[in-house]
């Protein structure tokens, strides 16, 4: 069953009727085949139509909505031979970044993701997609060894931000963050960036520093959350959906600013409606973007990768 948005009500209703309809079929009593084909044609269009002029607020809703696919989800579609890679060898190994070497169309490739689980134990296990320095210096660690062996590095950006405790802290947590985005911007081999949910502060540019970024249809990428910024600007969250409409969070905005490079589109209502088709259509724009980029020597890599994040707000 799907989860419903608030902004989904009217349909969630009209879904809910379907569902009553079909109830009531299963008697066979009655014919009500044509009444519920009515209702699905309603339904796709109230869908179609309320998609198709989200605001930022209900955008950024989409972004995080929990049935979304996860990192584990687009290694099983995007990726063959997946070989997991674990550890900072320094302190210990962070579930909420991970990362390996694979295929993608026969291309062996590394790749390297936040994982936010998709229930309760899962979410507690990887700590909501939040990173800690160790995730960032396994990152970084990962990043050195594609570099090492002439491999494509694809991160995949979902995270609400790197972890604020007072642990992650302590272990230098802003200068992991700061060394990944210094490794991101110096590795000789291509880099894209797909922002496959919420691209949140620096926990989300320490993976993201890429010759290509490229980010979904109803992703959002920004500094710090709309609620933080509300809350700083405003002393409450409540004014979340200003800050969000103030801030430009959308693929949309940011692709018309030059912060992002590729907006890849989503199923309609959404990728957690059909998954399959959302990790299908990324995968092309990859495999597109790595064809595009095995053009560039190393030194070329650098400058192109330097350029275009030294430009951005000219």
């Amino acid at each position: 069953m799907i989860s419903f948005l608030d902004f989904e009500k009217p349909i969630a209703a009209v879904q809910a009727k379907i569902a009553e309809l079909r109830e009531t079929a299963q008697d066979g009593a009655i014919d009500i085949d044509s009444e519920i084909v009515k209702l699905e044609q309603r339904s796709d269009k109230m869908l179609a139509d309320l998609y198709a002029k989200l605001t930022p607020w209900q955008k950024t809703q989409v972004a995080r909505h929990p049935d979304r696919p996860h990192f584990k989800h687009y290694v099983a579609g995007l990726f063959d031979e997946f070989i997991p890679l674990a550890g900072d060898r320094a302190f210990g190994d962070d579930q909420a970044i991970l990362g390996g070497f694979a295929r993608l169309n026969g291309q062996r490739v590394l790749v390297i993701g936040h994982e936010k689980g998709n229930d309760t134990a899962s979410r507690l296990k990887h700590n909501f997609g939040m990173g800690k320095p160790e995730g960032y210096r396994k990152a970084i660690r990962l990043m050195q060894l594609a570099d090492r062996f002439g491999l494509p590095v694809i991160t995949l950006v979902d995270t609400s931000g790197a972890f604020p405790g007072v642990q992650a802290e302590e272990r230098g947590q802003a200068e992991a963050i700061a060394r990944s985005t210094e490794q991101c911007l110096a590795l000789g081999v291509p880099m894209i960036a797909a922002v496959v949910g919420e691209g949140g502060s620096g926990g989300a540019i320490a993976l993201a520093a890429g010759n290509r970024v490229i980010m979904f249809e109803h992703a959002i990428y920004s500094v710090i959350s709309p609620e933080g910024c509300a809350s700083i600007l405003w002393r409450t969250a409540e004014k979340a959906a200003d800050a969000a409409t103030a801030m430009q969070v959308t693929a949309q905005s940011l692709r018309d600013l030059g912060v992002i490079d590729r907006i890849v589109a989503e199923p309609m209502g959404g990728a957690h409606r059909h998954p399959a088709s959302a990790i299908g259509a990324l995968k092309d724009a990859l495999i597109a973007e790595l064809a595009d980029l095995g053009k560039l020597n190393p030194d070329e890599l650098r400058r192109q990768r330097a350029d275009k994040f030294l430009t951005m707000g000219n």
